[in-house]
């Protein structure tokens, strides 16, 4: 098993809101990763004394643990259990019912000897290359699917469509958004390798469209995750008349976790 994990932040002065990990139990059969994109909060507060950072480095620490110490346990009910843990760490000072309590997206994935389970919640991407080279891209659209005007402004996200049936969901204090993650199992002798890209780093493909999810697990495999990276850093300079990128951040934290099985 090879396994390689990049995380570079938008701006140097400021935090790197995602997460990743890879995780191997000590048996040495199987393993997992993580990746976690948090949810940059607008100004006006969060209801939370917590940053996002905390957040993420919470939230993915115990997936990380939980995928690990419980390889029985469904992903859904992992990230359940890891939401309340994360949540009871601090409702004795926090506001978690506020609809900016910090929030993530999440991609999650555990391989055994016998299977390649996953799980996508939000706007973060799993890709997976069959055995046959193919690449399949495992992928939460809800967001991507709704109306440009439901997304006019913050304050209306939050109203309408953040956390709501009809809208999308992201990880924040609420255990049950598990059971509206995007999730599957395949036979693990079908799956050669994977790879979790938050949006910053999907960019090459959704934004800029240098290529396809196939391309893109390519130019991981063979150049690595910050070749990736770097690419999609190149492209946001170059787009200086924001042609592809619109209202978007010039730079958003890019995170990539390559495991070749």
């Amino acid at each position: 098993m090879r396994t390689e994990l990049v995380s570079v932040p938008g701006t140097p002065d400021r935090p790197n809101e995602d997460f990743a990990s890879v995780g191997v139990p000590a048996s040495g059969q199987g393993g997992s990763l993580v990746v976690l994109d948090g949810v940059t909060p607008p100004r006006g507060g969060t209801g939370c004394l917590h940053s996002v950072p905390w957040f993420t480095a919470r939230l993915g620490g115990a997936l990380t643990e939980l995928t690990v110490s419980l390889p029985d346990v469904p992903l859904t009910d992992v990230l359940s259990r890891a939401l309340v843990h994360t949540a009871e760490a601090h409702a004795s000072t926090c506001d978690l019912s506020h609809p900016r309590t910090p929030q993530a997206t999440v991609v999650v994935a555990r391989w055994s000897p016998v299977a390649v389970e996953y799980l996508v919640l939000s706007d973060s991407v799993l890709l997976l290359e069959s055995t046959d080279g193919s690449v399949t891209a495992v992928l939460d659209d809800r967001l991507a699917r709704l109306p440009r005007a439901a997304l006019a402004t913050d304050a209306l996200v939050d109203a309408t469509v953040r956390n709501k049936e009809g809208g999308f969901f992201t990880a924040a204090a609420d255990p049950a958004v598990a059971g509206r993650a995007v999730t599957g199992v395949l036979p693990r002798d079908e799956v050669r390798a994977l790879a979790a890209l938050t949006d910053g780093a999907a960019r090459w493909v959704e934004t800029f469209r240098e290529g396809d999810w196939g391309d893109c697990l390519t130019l991981v495999r063979k150049e690595g995750g910050q070749a990736l990276v770097d690419r999609v850093r190149a492209r946001e300079r170059a787009d200086g008349d924001r042609v592809f990128l619109g209202r978007g951040k010039r730079h958003d934290d890019a995170t990539v976790v390559y495991a070749e099985l």
